[in-house]
Parts: structure tokens; sequence; C-alpha cells
């Protein structure tokens, strides 16, 4: 009886083990005697124990960091520069047989495609033109990578260190630029204002009367925000634009 339970038991065991589950975002890629066959999953697969070899592979996509690279630019500025590159498996099969690690296959090319991207452009153009450096690195990355069964998503530019002295030169810079600015907007204020005085003033010089009520306006404005009494003289030329009026009644009797 206990060698039945024995060979029961051992039965069991290789059931079990030749029986595998691949999730919903793996596949598995069986080698069968050295030979590989077509990638299984996702659900119940079954292996054939001592004869299949199975490798899973997941088709999530991979963020991979790519540390700080030393790059010297176009125009002979020192800086370091980081990324992070999403990619994921779209060919199980050619991401095993094409290249022995995929992931750090990867990550060196990013690190070095980093290093000759960011040594082509000047330092005006990696500060400013982030959306076209990580685009022209997602291409140079997804062409490479594309024999490989990986496919290149996206790729961003993290972070770019200049050195402290560029760091003040370009502080200063934008100091000198915001004040240029100021005085412009300052000056084209003063222009309109001057353009609207001169306007007002041709307006007034042909209209005698409104600049006497101006000035009464104006009188009464300084009355009723100053509590004490004040003087003001009136002068002689306030009633000429009334003297013609005056004078041709004066005629006519």
């Amino acid at each position: 009886m206990e060698p039945v339970i024995i060979v029961a038991v051992i039965l069991l065991f290789v059931v079990l083990s030749a029986v595998k589950v691949i999730k919903e975002y793996e596949r598995a890629v069986v080698f069968r005697l050295g030979r590989i066959i077509p990638a299984k999953g996702p659900g119940i697969i079954v292996l054939i124990p001592g004869v299949d070899r199975m490798h899973k592979v997941s088709l999530r996509v991979i963020v991979l960091d790519v540390e700080k690279q030393d790059v010297i630019t176009r125009d002979n500025v020192s800086v370091a520069v980081n990324a992070v590159v999403y990619f994921k498996v779209v060919d199980p099969v050619k991401a095993l047989l094409s290249v022995e690690d995929y992931f750090f296959a990867t990550a060196q090319l990013a690190q070095t495609t980093l290093r000759s991207v960011a040594g082509e452009a000047e330092l005006d153009e990696l500060l400013s033109q982030r959306d076209e450096i990580n685009h022209k690195l997602q291409e140079i990355l997804d062409r490479h990578t594309d024999p490989w069964g990986i496919k290149v998503t996206q790729v961003e530019v993290k972070h770019i260190d200049l050195p402290q002295e560029m760091q003040r030169a370009m502080a200063k810079q934008a100091e000198a630029e915001r004040e240029r600015r100021a005085k412009i907007i300052a000056a084209e204020g003063e222009q309109q204002a001057a353009a609207k005085l001169v306007e007002a003033a041709k307006m007034m010089d042909a209209t005698p009367t409104a600049l006497q009520l101006r000035y009464l306006q104006t009188l009464s404005e300084i009355a009723v925000e100053n509590n004490s009494t004040t003087i003001f003289p009136i002068p002689m030329d306030l009633f000429e634009a009334f003297r013609p009026k005056t004078q041709i009644h004066k005629k006519d009797a």
C-alpha cells in the first residue's frame, strides 16, 4: 500500500509542477529541448516536466531612471543631465533571444544616447527646447531597441545641473532682462501719458471755458478732501470767457 501512496504523491507533484498559471500582463517563453516555441499565456499552460524550460516576461511598462551623465555641450558648458525612460516588451521571444539582458542593455543605451544628444546641443537648447530633446532621445532609443522586441514609449529629461558660476551668470542675465523690460514698460507709459496730456492741452486751448471749469473743479476737490480753510487767488482771466457776452449786452443797452 505504501508504494502506491508514494507513486501517487510523485505523480501529483509532477502534475502540479507541469501546470503553470500565467498572469494577464505576462507571457511564457518556453524552450523545449533547447528549441523555442511560441510564447504562451495568459492563463493555464502545461509544461512537459524535464523537457520544457519556461521564462516569464512582463509586458508592463518599465520605468528606467537614467543616472546623471556628465556632458559638455556644443558651446563648451559642463553640465550633468539625467532622464527617465518608459519602455515595454512587445515581443517576448526577441527580448530573450536577441539580447542577454534587455533591461541592462536598454539602460546602457539610454546613458550613451543621452550623452550624445546632450553634447550635440547648446545650453540654451537644453533649457528651452526640452520637448525636441525628449523626442529625439525617444526616436533614437526606439530605433535601436526595436530588434530586441522593445518599444520605447517616452523619454523625459529630468534635471540639468549647471555649475555655480553659470547659475550666477544666468541669474544676473535674467535680472538685467527684467530691469530692461520694466524700463521699457515705464517709458511706454510715460509716452502714452504725455500724448494724452498734449491732447487734453489742445482741447483746453481750443475751449478756454473748459480750462476755467477744470480749475474750479480742482478747487472743489481740494475743499472736500481738506478740513482746513484754504484761500486760493482767483486769476482775472477766469472771467475772460464771459467778457464777450458782457460787452455785447452793454452795446445793446
